[in-house]
């Protein structure tokens, strides 16, 4: 671990006075990057509209400003790009399969016509790096083989999220071909941890730990067999520092994953013994939109040009969030809206 954390501060290094700007900044992932790249002494611009974001989750620093707006809009934008960021994480976006499901044409609007307007400002201001941010349920499709590899990806869209993350992809590709901009698309896959407020639109760790804490039965969809690859928010920091100035990662696509699948049933057990919930489970029926059985992603390309890999397993970072949900309770309480 002592290796880890040496090589992580050289890392964090590079961004020492550097002006870096992050959308979503507030939001689940977006927080901890935010705060990582002011504790490595970056000054922080953050992008943030706050419709899925509590404006709790990043206390009052120097080093931090707020832009606050949507990266829709274009006068927001001129704003947190006006004095000429080094290096840009593009995590904003209308979160959720089934909110584009239920929003679609917000859903492109914020996913694929805000994505093309940062990346726009981006290349005005002379950024040397976007970081967009992506995601492993939206471009490889229903049934990709496992471990899935990032040069696999899949037109077998179920949602507009899906559609819209593969758009930001492709609209990454662009201004790399074609306008000579540095950009990296990293493919996150079920992040979880602290700063992440359960909703209807939330992942399922957030939303089963708050239910287990209420002392209800945890809804599983399906089976329960269904597998996923939980990634702890920490280690998403990790490899998006990483994808910001890793010379060889340039116009590449990365998972960032655990490597490991765990069942949804194993997960929602595993929730309720740390809770002491004893309501158990409850099977309900499966979304429409839901046709990916198991997800597993490979991890060997991140490891081999990004130096990421994975070190928070998943029982020692559930206990970490859900002590973190106990020490926030009231917080939480008040934003969690079903």
């Amino acid at each position: 671990m002592r290796e880890a954390t040496e090589d992580m501060s050289g890392i964090r290094q590079n961004y020492k006075g550097r002006r870096v700007v992050v959308t979503g900044g507030a939001g689940a992932i977006g927080s901890s990057l935010t705060v990582a790249l002011a504790d490595a002494g970056a000054e922080v611009i953050v992008v943030e509209d706050f419709s899925s974001s509590p404006r709790w989750s990043i206390g009052a620093r120097s080093d931090v400003r707020f832009v606050e707006g949507s990266v829709v809009d274009d006068d927001v934008l001129a704003e947190a790009f006006r004095d000429k960021p080094s290096h840009v994480f593009h995590l904003a976006a209308l979160f959720a399969n089934q909110n584009s499901v239920d929003n679609p044409e917000r859903d492109l609007e914020v996913n694929g016509l805000g994505t093309l307007r940062v990346l726009r400002h981006a290349r005005r201001s002379g950024a040397q790096r976007v970081v967009f941010a992506s995601s492993g349920c939206a471009v490889y499709g229903s049934d990709p083989p496992r471990p899935v590899p990032e040069d696999y990806v899949s037109l077998d869209v179920h949602t507009p999220y899906q559609a819209t993350k593969l758009l930001g992809e492709l609209y990454c590709n662009y201004f790399t071909g074609q306008a000579g901009m540095s950009t990296v698309r990293v493919r996150l896959f079920n992040s979880y941890g602290p700063g992440e407020v359960p909703g209807r639109y939330r992942n399922v760790i957030p939303n089963f730990i708050c239910w287990a804490l209420r002392g209800e039965p945890l809804p599983i969809t399906g089976t329960g067999e269904e597998t996923r690859s939980f990634t702890y928010v920490g280690d998403i920091v990790d490899g998006l520092l990483r994808a910001g100035t890793t010379a060889g990662a340039s116009g590449e696509a990365f998972n960032l994953a655990s490597g490991s699948e765990t069942t949804i049933l194993d997960l929602a057990r595993a929730i309720n013994e740390m809770t002491g919930n004893r309501a158990g489970i409850q099977l309900v029926e499966r979304r429409a939109w839901d046709t990916q059985r198991r997800r597993l992603a490979a991890t060997e390309k991140a490891r081999r040009v990004l130096g990421f890999d994975a070190r928070m397993g998943l029982h020692e970072g559930l206990a970490i969030t859900v002590t973190w949900f106990r020490e926030h309770w009231a917080q939480i309480a008040a934003e969690a809206r079903f």
